[in-house]
């Protein structure tokens, strides 16, 4: 499962009754080794979270033995960016199982540098957590060619939010969305009304586009475009999946519905 944000800094000015002449209060400067977690500036993966939220989704790797046995849920792992960019001192939170545990963490220390975070316009260390879902679909098993994949639902927005927790301008939502009628029933539909293309199946092309989309507050898919290409007529099939696809029921923020970005590999197998 995609952000600009505006920091203003003020400064004010302290008057003293007895004084002739304005005096500036300046902020106490940050420890060089404090881990912040709350900043005035907070850490951005570089390319941004949506890029970042696409590596994660392109990267992981379901553990076959997880897969065997049906396990599946949200890994939170926190890690500290350092001044340079560079992500250090990985650990999980919330762990699910020691398989998606070990595979959230090998996301986290394989992924891109950050921009580091600020604070009182000094460059510092922060604490972020970063939910990595693992999401089986219905019915799937290791070695059998199902036609169905798992949407992606570690989102942009998940990232956003978790870096920086108390700013509101990103809404990382109460209950995500999700197809009408659940999983199962959304790739039942994929499967039923894929139409491999001719060309794709005439140079045995197959695998998995990769295709980002919104659900908007009324559940319609909307904004679809392919982040992860495989060409020959693929990618156009996968977008017309996605675009005639059933409404889903949107993500909900305080008992309202809301728009929320999502990412979703479509499999292609001869």
């Amino acid at each position: 499962m995609k952000f600009p944000l505006l920091l203003l800094l003020g400064l004010f000015i302290l008057w003293s009754p007895s004084a002739s002449a304005q005096k500036l209060k300046m902020p106490p400067k940050p420890s060089a080794t404090q881990v912040y977690d709350s900043v005035g500036q907070p850490a951005v993966p570089l390319g941004g979270t949506e890029q970042y939220a696409r590596f994660l989704a392109e990267h992981q790797q379901y553990p076959a033995a997880a897969m065997q046995q049906g396990i599946q849920g949200t890994v939170k792992v926190s890690f500290v960016v350092e001044k340079t960019g560079t992500v250090n001192e990985v650990k999980v939170e919330t762990p699910v199982a020691p398989a998606l545990d070990a595979e959230a963490t090998r996301l986290i220390k394989s992924g891109p540098k950050w921009t580091p975070a600020k604070h009182h316009g000094q460059v510092v260390r922060q604490r972020v957590v970063i939910p990595v879902s693992f999401v089986l679909s219905p019915g799937s098993e290791v070695g059998v060619r199902s036609g169905k994949e798992r949407p992606i639902t570690t989102s942009a927005a998940d990232i956003a939010a978790s870096a920086n927790p108390n700013r509101p301008a990103v809404v990382a939502p109460d209950r995500p969305t999700q197809p009408v009628g659940g999983t199962q029933a959304f790739f039942d539909w994929i499967e039923k009304n894929q139409q491999y293309p001719a060309l794709a199946r005439q140079r045995k092309i197959q695998g998995k586009v990769l295709v980002e989309f919104v659900v908007q507050p009324n559940g319609s898919l909307t904004d679809a475009r392919v982040v992860k290409k495989m060409g020959s007529g693929l990618d156009e099939e996968a977008l017309r999946l996605i675009r005639t696809a059933p409404k889903w029921e949107p993500a909900t923020f305080q008992g309202k519905p809301i728009k929320q970005k999502m990412m979703l590999p479509v499999l292609f197998q001869l």
